[in-house]
């Protein structure tokens, strides 16, 4: 398996050096080790494969349920994905992602939790505030760009567009003790907001330093 994912690190990054180039900055930001969490902007249908072809470790996605059920994907999906129900949201999942986490794994979120159709930010969804709140995981803040060039919106085929990737510094959170559910809610609300802040504050400085 590690193998097969290796390869098809070096595949995605052969095509889309071809397609353009990839720019990746701040790999350095990563933890080598432990339970981390890459939160990143999401705007295009390639952002997952993308991010698991550049990272320096290997990565553990949360994808759209329906995605495994599709039979070209559906084993890599095992292999590399946690099903979400967007729909209906499951404990299980949100135990699965923190379990992980907790035996050092490298998770990949995106707070958005869908595709921005324009390229600007979305709000946050709850979710990962609450997994980094019990999981107490490091959050590395990650910007996306040229993406939804390469892939647009209801784009069958690929175009040719350069795509950065940068990784920030890593955030910690350490764990807070609430007594009801009022208060769960408001801080894993809180710890989202914070979450998309610092990437819309990554976002802002690379389009400064890119004029």
């Amino acid at each position: 398996m590690n193998f097969i994912y290796k390869l098809t690190q070096i595949l995605i990054r052969i095509i889309l050096w071809i397609n353009g180039g990839v720019v990746v900055k701040g790999k350095e930001n990563i933890p080598h080790e432990g339970g981390v969490i890459i939160a990143a902007n999401h705007i295009s249908y390639i952002d997952p494969p993308l991010l698991g072809a550049v990272l320096p470790r290997r990565a553990t996605f949360m994808a759209r349920k329906g995605l495994f059920e599709i039979p070209v994907l559906r084993w890599g999906m095992r292999q590399t994905a946690i099903p979400v129900d967007r729909k209906k949201p499951q404990p299980s999942t949100i135990k699965e992602t923190i379990r992980r986490l907790k035996k050092g794994e490298l998770i990949v979120l995106f707070p958005e939790g869908r595709r921005s159709d324009t390229g600007e930010l979305l709000e946050a969804k709850r979710g990962i505030g609450m997994v980094v709140s019990l999981s107490s995981a490091p959050i590395v803040p990650a910007l996306i760009t040229g993406t939804d060039k390469a892939l647009p919106v209801n784009a069958r085929w690929l175009k040719r567009a350069r795509i950065t990737v940068v990784f920030d510094k890593p955030i910690y959170y350490s764990s807070t003790i609430v007594r009801d559910a009022h208060q769960h809610h408001l801080l894993h609300d809180d710890i989202s907001k914070k979450i998309m802040t610092a990437i819309q504050e990554l976002k802002n400085r690379y389009e400064d330093n890119s004029r």
